[in-house]
């Protein structure tokens, strides 16, 4: 299959129109095709568009409620609590991101952790909105109603990925890290899995304790995981990870995985740091900005690939989108297609 390239603009508002008809608010409809669509600029494409057929599956099923607001459950200067009453996910980040930013400015920091979210979709698609602030923001999130990452040395599965993310301002490219707590994910494992193809790494064990790179043995009988991030010998780290971001979502949330399943969603925890409260915006830029020009200036072990600070190349990505089409993964549009048809709006064209 050949990736087609649409304009940005096109695709945000095919997705906001689809979204509008399955029923969501312009408000919300329009946050979650923005961060949708900023997901596919930044080069996430499982979590990008990929996820509105899915999305747009669950709004028809009503597992995701259209209307309402988040139930705050606890309400300090500096932290709060929110039940999201399963809301649509990125805009219930966006709404935590604007309270905790305008906190943030007058308390130095402010966290919101919010239980009973559905999906969030791709983590560094929000960190932008901040660093262009000046602020600084972690992301974490797990989903309490799936499990698909053993804890290292067992063979159950226990958590989902847990990914864990955050943006720092320099005076440049912001730095946009997004990584999970496992060695992959399973919007990967799951797209591999449907084309028939391989991991580059044994990231997946199977059903028996061996490590693999098929993503067939997570389907088998008996179901294999994927693996802790450091995999088969140094898994640890990413079981200690995993259990760092369950402890700040589910943990501080009060809601998680010794609650009932609920379905497809998210536990997330947000926070924002405002570096005048500390040593400064400009000297926190300062250190940034160093430590940053010296990861691009390292030899590169690999001839002709140079080092790159998390975040760049996607942010190339995106500029490069932004100016001359955003290239679709090659199986996104057949999915929306009949979405499309169902619903009766025209799809983007692709550029010529």
């Amino acid at each position: 299959m050949t990736s087609l390239k649409y304009q940005t603009a096109e695709l945000t508002d095919f997705a906001q129109q689809l979204l509008q008809l399955a029923a969501l608010s312009t408000d919300k409809a329009s946050a979650v095709a923005q961060i949708l669509v900023e997901g596919d600029l930044l080069g996430h494409t499982t979590h990008g568009l990929a996820l509105l057929a899915p999305y747009l599956g669950e709004l028809e099923a009503g597992k995701i409620n259209t209307e309402g607001a988040p139930k705050v459950l606890s309400d300090f200067p500096a932290a709060l609590t929110w039940d999201g009453q399963r809301l649509p996910g990125p805009w219930l980040v966006l709404q935590a991101m604007e309270v905790a930013m305008q906190r943030a400015r007058t308390q130095g920091t402010c966290t919101v952790v919010i239980q009973r979210s559905h999906h969030i979709a791709c983590l560094a698609a929000y960190h932008q909105r901040a660093t262009e602030q000046g602020f600084v923001m972690l992301l974490h999130c797990s989903d309490p109603n799936s499990a698909s990452v053993a804890p290292f040395g067992g063979l159950d599965p226990l958590f989902t990925p847990n990914p864990m993310s955050a943006g720092l301002p320099t005076s440049g490219l912001p730095i946009l890290m997004d990584i999970s707590a496992s060695a992959t994910t399973n919007g990967l494992t799951n797209r591999l899995y449907k084309e028939g193809q391989q991991l580059p790494a044994d990231w997946l064990m199977d059903g028996h304790g061996k490590a693999s790179r098929d993503p067939a043995v997570l389907f088998q009988d008996p179901k294999g995981t994927i693996l802790p991030l450091g995999g088969m010998d140094s898994g640890h780290k990413g079981y200690s990870l995993s259990l760092m971001v369950e402890a700040l979502t589910g943990g501080l949330s009060g809601h998680g995985r010794a609650d009932p399943l609920e379905g497809w969603g998210a536990t997330v925890f947000l926070q924002i740091m405002d570096p005048q409260a500390f040593g400064g915006l400009s000297a926190f830029q300062r250190q940034m900005d160093h430590v940053a020009a010296q990861c691009r200036a390292s030899r590169p072990a690999q001839s002709g690939q140079a080092v790159r600070t998390p975040g760049q190349r996607g942010l190339e990505h995106k500029a490069q989108s932004l100016k001359s089409g955003l290239a679709l993964y090659p199986s996104i549009m057949p999915m929306l297609l009949p979405w499309a048809e169902k619903m009766r709006v025209t799809p983007p064209e692709p550029m010529a």
